[in-house]
């Protein structure tokens, strides 16, 4: 199967069925594997380009199509995009980019589309780049150039200032660094980047993270040295970094009342007795296998539990709890690019009040004395610093503690952790540090 098959057929399965880009690509890669890498990975860049891309893209397909792109069968307006992503962001030579375009769709039997697809691309090629809105309307031109959508371009105008926002926006439609945290139950960071580079990869550290390391593009990170192992574990920096800031004495007991898919959790269980939960039951057997491949299993538990119901009284005790909730994900869009068109203003607001329930429910799971470490991969104020401000108003009981780590470079704002994505290369995450007194 062609790269431009593959990306065709990626891309209309994710519009048609709402799935997660990167499950329906890596099914359909283990499903129809290219003979040649190199279409893998142009059928990878291809899918999360055009995605990444996709609002600059329609935004040039709608002045030169004389049809709806939203009338268009999946296929169709797959290959559109496909086709003019190569012609825009990519060194593709014009004419191979719409002849092999072309190719891709009479070779998945939608040949009647060919020839609207052959017209519509060559149009493009013949316009000297991508076309925009007028700067004058700054929200319009970003939101179409850098491809996010217009009401989450002025929120972040109004957060974080234009010059900020336009990097966030910028930093979302970079390819994201392979990032690793080392298992430092088997291994050393040091340990790790001297034998990742005597088998030949440029591994560098994390700047941040005492146990991060950035590794160069690799085929299947199940094939890269140390997984088999149990030597590491995926993880962006950011993430990593909430486990570093939340600073939990190793003698205490964790629950992680929302686990999956179970990074953060396996990060605890290397020096802590873990109890990873978390509401849905099929996610359950990801954290256990990882648990298992990184020799965590006999300090990881993992059970079903839904985080805004009382925790059952066979669990046992904890001296701290670890809350990463579910929230509107818009720091981690590098990552899934399709979310930024998926979410809406108003989710914001109904995904606070469930972090809200989350919180209230857990608070009173933690002792006297005891931890609340609560994180969201999220630049929203809404999702993080007012949700925690407005917790510690409502209870007196609880004071916000940050750690003191030594020796780590950790992003923090007002005793906070933040990270905002941008020219250091994170996510955005936002994690607070809360004691119980009494």
């Amino acid at each position: 199967m062609s790269a431009r098959i593959l990306a065709i057929q990626v891309l209309s399965r994710v519009r048609a069925t709402d799935a997660y880009l990167n499950v329906v690509l890596d099914t359909m890669l283990s499903e129809s594997p290219p003979r040649d890498p190199r279409d893998a990975a142009l059928a990878t860049e291809l899918v999360y380009g055009a995605t990444r891309r996709q609002l600059g893209l329609d935004y040039a397909l709608s002045r030169v199509a004389d049809r709806k792109l939203e009338s268009l069968e999946d296929r169709v307006l797959a290959a559109l995009r496909v086709g003019a992503y190569q012609l825009f962001h990519t060194r593709v030579p014009a004419r191979a980019a719409v002849a092999e375009t072309v190719q891709a769709i009479k070779d998945l039997g939608v040949v009647r589309a060919a020839g609207f697809v052959n017209a519509i691309l060559r149009k493009l090629a013949e316009l000297p780049g991508p076309p925009w809105p007028p700067e004058s309307d700054v929200a319009e031109y970003l939101s179409v150039r850098e491809s996010h959508p217009r009401w989450l371009v002025e929120r972040w105008i109004r957060h974080f200032g234009r010059e900020r926002a336009e990097a966030m926006l910028v930093a979302n439609n970079q390819t994201p660094p392979i990032v690793v945290r080392v298992n430092t139950s088997k291994v050393t960071r040091e340990a790790l980047l001297e034998q990742l580079r005597e088998v030949g990869l440029d591994a560098q550290p994390t700047f941040a993270s005492p146990v991060g390391i950035i590794l160069p593009p690799v085929g299947r990170l199940e094939e890269v040295y140390g997984y088999a192992e149990g030597l590491w574990q995926v993880q962006d920096e950011a993430a990593q970094l909430v486990g570093v800031y939340a600073s939990i004495p190793e003698t205490a007991r964790v629950f992680d009342a929302c686990a999956a898919p179970g990074g953060k959790a396996c990060y605890l269980a290397q020096s802590h007795e873990v109890v990873a939960a978390d509401l849905h039951a099929n996610k359950l057997p990801k954290i256990e296998s990882e648990a298992k491949r990184l020799g965590l299993s006999a300090r990881l538990k993992a059970v079903a539990h839904d985080a805004t119901q009382p925790l059952p009284s066979e669990l046992g005790e904890f001296h701290a709890v670890l809350i990463d909730a579910p929230c509107s994900g818009l720091g981690t869009l590098r990552r899934h690019p399709e979310l930024r068109y998926r979410r809406k203003e108003e989710d914001i607001g109904r995904l606070a009040a469930l972090q809200r329930r989350i919180l209230e429910n857990c608070q009173q799971v933690v002792p006297p004395g005891g931890l609340l470490v609560y994180a969201v991969c999220t630049t929203e104020p809404q999702e993080g610093v007012d949700q925690v401000d407005m917790f510690l108003r409502s209870h007196p009981e609880w004071t916000a503690e940050p750690p003191v780590i030594q020796g780590v470079k950790m992003p923090m704002n007002q005793g906070w952790l933040r990270t905002l994505p941008g020219l250091e290369g994170w996510d955005g995450f936002f994690a607070a540090r809360l004691r119980k007194l009494h």
